[in-house]
């Protein structure tokens, strides 16, 4: 039977019952403890899912704990993963990692000074359409991409979020809570960026809550809500990238690569499944599909939903001294890109960037399989 390594999380908000309720379809972790600084949110989590409630204390003092997944608030998560590692544990983050290049530089030394490991989410790059997007990538299929476009839009939180508020302060954002998504998606495609610009503005000066207890209070936009940005990368692609929460409708595809060959049309990068077409040339789109364990309808009967896999890499990797694929790396490159896109909006000029990573190793079939329980 594989190791497993005893996992903890910190931060009992929604987004904890989805890593509980996925957490066995892995292998090579098992999470044993939550905690959070409210300890009703702790223990009503706790004894939803049958593991043990801590104080954030004694959860990184506990000794069965290996590693501890960070589901703070992102204004807390250098913080908190300063304080996991300062505990001799590994930390897996939500997204986005930190919230500049400094905080993640900061990390990733105290990581390799003591021997620790760092991942940070988003892992829906490992899904099935979108790892099969990278194997047609890296066949040929649409020849050398040159450009694409990567669209993210809505209207915002305010109208579905009863506390919007750090949505609209400094490190919140359609970059920085989305972001994560498109440019993970766009890197482990294409490799590293090179350089960015950008142009940032917002439609309000603040937002009216429509939703919950507080319906009809109002919060205060402090920072860019809409932004147009252009990503150069190291292969020579050049990606639009619009993301704004400004948009009532838009029919623009999410995600298109354009290569000497043709067109590849790729699935929203916030989920590990969907509708995969490509285009040789001036034929017709053809759906592109392969026999993936990830592209597996298992949420609510429709949706493909593994959120953890990236864990299961990452624990898996610790145990048999490999490299995994939501490393820190890769993580750290992807704040810069981002941080980067909202200070050149705020200067107008052409960022260039100091950081480069890998891409993550590509996850076929027969890989995401070996990351299951059996």
């Amino acid at each position: 039977m594989t190791e497993k390594l005893g996992v903890g999380i910190i931060g009992c908000g929604n987004i904890s019952a989805a890593y509980l309720q996925l957490g066995p379809l892995f292998q090579g972790y098992e999470i044993l403890a939550v905690a959070d600084i409210n300890m009703d949110n702790a223990q009503a989590r706790a004894a939803e899912f049958n593991v043990r409630a801590h104080t954030v204390e004694e959860l990184l003092a506990a000794k069965d704990i290996d590693l501890v997944i960070n589901l703070t608030i992102p204004a807390a998560h250098v913080e908190v993963s300063r304080a996991i590692l300062q505990a001799g544990k590994h930390v897996y983050s939500e997204k986005p990692f930190v919230l500049s290049l400094a905080e993640a530089q900061e990390l990733g030394a105290l990581a390799k000074a003591n021997g620790l490991r760092i991942g940070s989410a988003p892992d829906t790059f490992m899904g099935a359409s979108h790892q099969l997007a990278r194997k047609l990538v890296d066949d040929g299929t649409i020849g050398t991409v040159t450009s694409g476009t990567a669209i993210v839009m809505s209207h915002g939180m305010e109208d579905w979020h009863p506390n919007p508020d750090f949505f609209f302060r400094q490190g919140g954002g359609p970059i920085l809570d989305l972001g994560p998504y498109y440019i993970c998606n766009l890197v482990q495609m294409l490799g590293p960026v090179a350089k960015v610009t950008s142009f940032t503005g917002s439609a309000q000066d603040k937002r009216t809550i429509n939703n919950g207890p507080r319906k009809g209070e109002t919060v205060p936009v402090e920072t860019p809500t809409t932004i147009h940005a252009l990503l150069s990368f190291e292969s020579g692609a050049i990606i639009t990238l619009l993301a704004s929460w400004d948009v009532w409708a838009s029919n623009h595809p999410i995600m298109e690569l354009y290569g000497t060959g043709g067109t590849m049309n790729v699935p929203d990068p916030n989920f590990f499944g969907g509708d995969l077409t490509v285009t040789e040339r001036s034929g017709d789109p053809v759906a592109q599909s392969w026999d993936h364990p990830f592209g597996v309808p298992n949420f609510e009967s429709t949706r493909a939903n593994y959120r953890g896999a990236g864990l299961a890499d990452m624990a898996l990797a610790i145990t048999a001294g490999r490299p995994h694929r939501c490393n820190d790396d890769f993580a750290t490159h992807v704040v810069e890109v981002m941080t980067a896109i909202l200070d050149a909006g705020e200067s107008g000029q052409i960022l260039s960037m100091t950081t480069t990573c890998d891409r993550p190793e590509a996850l076929n079939p027969d890989q995401a399989r070996a990351l299951m329980a059996r």
